[in-house]
């Protein structure tokens, strides 16, 4: 639950956000902070059902009669149908404020069941799906001076585990591209700020579960598993506090870990991967 002091406060009080991979999970939980605290929202995803779906429970959390909840049916790699899409929308209501980009996905497997076109999908997944939207507005904001444009990577850069051979890469380059355009547009007055959240409970992560390698799913078996308002929370807050990296949960201390005592990590993940293995009859 957001903090009964900051809902008072209304610190997104006439803001505009738009929240790509805004139905479900971490960005639904997040469009509907946006909305308490005075904001309006423009939530982007595929399933139109999912969006009507979010739309009407973000709706009925609205603080002023200013504010307005939008729609965009679109899959964000797609950067000839959502580009006119997103330009209208600026069209009716203006540059936004903030670009909080969710989109994205994992579908762990071993290594040797993969080709390379599995790599393909993830890059364009998880890296173009949220490097599209981030093109199409940056014109925009860098004409404006001001915007602010939000990432989502993963606790997997700061501990990388088996079975994840797709995904992590496009979670690192989301990273990379976040450092190069916070320092290359700080002359535009630009912010940029990127997620880190471990294991949470949404849609995706139930899909992910399917797929997840035997040792993975042992190994990631002890890890707290967050509800999306317990990422949302602490995401907004980093927002509002303009940091550039936000690290939710267990995500900060991994990170404090793998900055500082890097081998040990490696040696507890090659540990724990020789543990599960024992278990299972691969040893």
């Amino acid at each position: 639950m957001l903090k009964e002091k900051l809902i008072k406060k209304q610190p997104l009080d006439g803001k505009v956000v738009i929240v790509s991979g805004g139905s479900t999970g971490m960005g639904k939980a997040t469009a509907k902070n946006i909305v308490q605290l005075g904001g309006s929202v423009c939530i982007i995803a595929r399933n139109t059902e999912n969006l009507k779906k979010a739309v009407k429970e973000i709706e009925s959390l609205k603080t002023n009669d200013k504010q307005f909840i939008e729609m965009i049916s679109c899959d964000t790699t797609k950067m000839e149908q959502l580009k006119p899409l997103l330009t209208e929308f600026i069209e009716k209501h203006g540059i936004p404020d903030y670009l909080f980009n969710f989109v994205g996905f994992a579908i762990p497997n071993y290594i040797e069941n993969l080709v390379l076109d599995d790599f393909k999908i993830h890059i364009n997944g998880n890296y173009y799906g949220q490097l599209i939207p981030t093109l199409i507005i940056l014109p925009y904001f860098m004409k404006a001076k001001k915007g602010f444009i939000s990432f989502t990577s993963s606790l997997v850069c700061y501990y990388p585990m088996m079975g994840y051979a797709m995904y992590t890469p496009a979670k690192f380059a989301i990273l990379g591209l976040a450092e190069v355009l916070r320092n290359e547009l700080k002359p535009y007055n630009l912010n940029f700020s990127v997620l880190f959240p471990s294991d949470t409970n949404t849609p995706a992560f139930a899909k992910e579960n399917e797929t997840k390698p035997k040792e993975c799913l042992m190994m990631s078996a002890r890890s707290k598993i967050y509800s999306p308002e317990e990422i949302a929370d602490p995401f907004i807050e980093g927002i509002l506090k303009k940091k550039f990296m936000i690290l939710p949960g267990v995500s900060k201390l991994a990170w404090r870990m793998f900055r500082h005592f890097p081998k040990l990590v490696r040696w507890i993940i090659d540990r724990d991967l020789q543990k599960v293995r024992k278990k299972i009859g691969k040893e």
